[in-house]
């Protein structure tokens, strides 16, 4: 009997009430508690040993979720590991206690892990020793299997019945002790991920996209690490309304000195200063400490010593040579942006159009998000800079370079090859 099978057979986990009418879909069952209970916080080395040899005597793929105190401390390192697996039952790993994880993920290694949105947890899980070797991301799979909503709680109602409670996803993960309340809702995030990537399975078989699903897996567990991003000061939020390199140097100065000190205290930067607040000293380009307090995000609240040194920062700012000054923008990597593509290179806008109608059209037919057929950055470039010879093998090899998969390149290449010659005929 699976989980979800023993979840149903238990009347404690059911609403209370009688049955609805025989024409009326069954309301979804609340999981109100972990099978086994929930399960001790594990933050030992001895406790830690106990479950990798549990789970290393386990069988079949391992459900894991990862919890982060995103909005609340610097970085997204993560503060609680929940695993599951048929004959170890679930666990609760503390990584402030339990830094490193690197034997459990060794017993783990070859084994499939279940993930709900993957690309999410893998960093934070690197960070603590765990990478999968291959894996099933039960959110992408929704997405390609035509779910409308791919939540976990969304999917684990419409495909196997059952409400999770999600009110605790935003919480301060970093809170020890974690509350009750908090422990039961993660460790039930994986009480059923097992039996949603089984019937996701059947159902991507079902449609024909078992293969495609697996090359997507594939390419998640073998991506390298994401470079750091370039100038993340760049993406301040309000940043369109600061034109002037003067004033772009002001909002790289402060955003460089709030990181350093959400990095220092372990905070989330919008805790230490708002983004709001960085771009109105950009465009005040505030003379002192005492004009600074006239704008929002730098009220009577702030001390004296917090305001000096955003002054500093604003002050470095204005010292510094015009060669220093940040540019207007950051160069383009690729296409410019399609709105300027008439004026620019009509007959690239005609690819363009002619490309977006097809891959729409294929999309709708496939029951799937366009982004997951095929990038929408990839369908730019390519019609941006086709190849000088469009033929066939071209075009797949333009695709295969952009980092299209097998199957995204048999579906799509057709008709990137007929979009790129209808708009040159």
């Amino acid at each position: 009997m699976t989980d979800a099978q023993e979840t149903a057979a238990d009347t404690s986990l059911r609403t209370t009430g009688g049955a609805p009418p025989a024409d009326v879909a069954p309301a979804p069952i609340p999981l109100l508690e972990p099978r086994e209970g929930i399960p001790p916080v594990v933050a030992s080395d001895d406790a830690l040993a106990q479950v990798v040899a549990a789970f290393a005597a386990g069988t079949g793929p391992v459900a894991v979720d990862a919890e982060r105190a995103s909005g609340y401390r610097y970085g997204q390192r993560a503060y609680l590991v929940q695993l599951r697996r048929d004959g170890a039952g679930s666990a609760l790993i503390d990584p402030v206690g339990c830094p490193d994880l690197t034997s459990l993920g060794e017993a783990l290694s070859g084994s499939e892990w279940i993930l709900h949105a993957a690309t999410q947890d893998l960093p934070c899980l690197r960070e603590i020793g765990m990478a999968p070797t291959g894996l099933f991301d039960t959110e992408l799979a929704g997405r390609l299997a035509g779910f409308p909503r791919v939540g976990l709680g969304a999917m684990v109602e419409s495909v196997l019945g059952y409400s999770l409670e999600k009110g605790h996803s935003a919480v301060d993960w970093s809170t020890r002790p974690l509350p009750d309340p908090w422990l039961r809702y993660a460790a039930l995030d994986v009480e059923l991920l097992i039996d949603l990537r089984n019937a996701l399975e059947d159902e991507l078989d079902r449609q024909g996209k078992l293969e495609w699903a697996r090359e997507e897996f594939d390419a998640i567990a073998s991506a390298p690490p994401a470079p750091p991003r370039k100038d993340p000061w760049r993406r301040t939020s309000g940043m369109h309304k600061v034109r002037r390199r003067r004033q772009m140097a002001v909002v790289r100065e402060l955003w460089t000195a709030r990181d350093q000190i959400a990095q220092r205290r372990d905070i989330s930067p919008g805790k230490v200063l708002g983004d709001a607040a960085i771009v109105e000293a950009a465009l005040s380009l505030p003379p002192n400490a005492q004009a600074l307090t006239t704008l929002p995000g730098f009220g009577h609240r702030m001390g004296r010593r917090q305001l000096e040194q955003w002054q500093a920062a604003i002050d470095r700012a204005k010292e510094l040579p015009e060669a220093e000054l940040p540019q207007p923008g950051q160069p383009l990597a690729g296409p410019p942006p399609p709105r300027s593509w008439a004026d620019k290179d009509p007959a690239a806008a005609a690819r363009l159009s002619a490309a977006r109608t097809a891959v729409s059209e294929l999309a709708e037919r496939l029951h799937m998000p366009q982004e997951n057929l095929i990038t929408p950055d990839t369908v730019r470039r390519i019609c941006w800079e086709p190849p000088k010879n469009p033929t066939p093998g071209a075009v797949e090899d333009a695709l295969t370079a952009y980092g299209a998969r097998r199957w995204q390149v048999e579906q799509v290449a057709p008709l990137m090859l007929h979009a790129l010659m209808s708009a040159t005929a």
